[in-house]
């Protein structure tokens, strides 16, 4: 395995835990931002079971987003054909292109491993590429969803944006 591919996978569990130990901290962003951009864009017939459920779409949101860091199963994206295959897919099925933001993380990556690896940096530099590059694919969920705001789309951002708060000023737990 590369430098960089060691890189990213410090880089998606250190973003495991983070957000795992930020969990509540999350929710409770969640709220206030989705409060926030519904009086924002103003969203018609938003009434308190909509508004629940929004929430509650974003919360199962986070979830999934963690998940996806969880370094257990994370081992899986590195499989080159599976990986390559689940991207395009992932591509085809989201509203939203981040094909950019990865490959900005990749090179990200790939030039913080040059400097070389050891067992006593790369947790250190896993946390300085997510204060870098953000928790992908957050770049590309928000800038898509604030050139074409829409209702359909408003989970995927709140949880984008409350996860791109926590990594970019909190950093990874120690």
């Amino acid at each position: 395995m590369s430098e960089a591919n060691l890189l990213l996978k410090a880089y998606y569990e250190a973003l495991y835990e983070l957000l795992e130990a930020k969990k509540d901290s999350l929710a409770t962003r969640i709220e206030e931002l989705l409060t926030e951009e519904i009086e924002k864009r103003a969203f018609e017939n938003f009434d308190q079971d909509k508004y629940a459920a929004y929430r509650d779409a974003s919360l199962a949101f986070v979830d999934e987003r963690i998940e996806t860091y969880n370094p257990i199963g994370y081992q899986y994206t590195f499989d080159r054909t599976r990986a390559l295959d689940a991207f395009e897919l992932e591509l085809q099925i989201n509203w939203y292109d981040s094909r950019g933001e990865f490959e900005a993380l990749v090179e990200a990556a790939r030039d913080k491993a040059q400097a070389g690896l050891t067992d006593g940096n790369l947790r250190p530099l896993a946390e300085e590429l997510i204060k870098q590059v953000g928790a992908f694919p957050d770049g590309s969920i928000i800038s898509t969803y604030e050139a074409q705001p829409a209702l359909n789309r408003l989970p995927d951002y709140i949880v984008a944006r409350v996860i791109e708060e926590i990594a970019r000023s909190e950093g990874a737990p120690q």
